[in-house]
């Protein structure tokens, strides 16, 4: 009985351990994106603002912030993103 107990009990830390880690490993950004890198899939996320609408972003108009890759459907609103990007990303990094 003793054995299995303890069996049970190096199971349950060993389960433990790894969710902690895998956990660890994918909170590696502090904003949401795809497996490219790529910022609320791709959206224009300053057209939520102007046009009240999801627009997809174009990959001509990229900008690199935090870590991720932002796209966005036309130069006037990637140097609105850059402006001020803040006031655009979506709040808790799109989670």
């Amino acid at each position: 009985m003793k054995l299995q107990i303890k069996w049970f009990s190096s199971l349950l830390l060993i389960v433990l351990l790894s969710m902690l880690v895998t956990t660890t490993v994918w909170a590696k950004s502090e904003i949401n994106t795809n497996w490219r890198g790529v910022a609320v899939k791709g959206y224009d996320t300053v057209a939520y603002f102007t046009q009240g609408k999801p627009v997809k972003g174009d990959s001509k108009y990229e900008h690199k912030w935090k870590d991720a890759t932002w796209r966005f459907a036309n130069a006037e609103h990637l140097e609105l993103f850059k402006a001020d990007p803040e006031k655009y990303a979506p709040q808790y990094g799109g989670y």
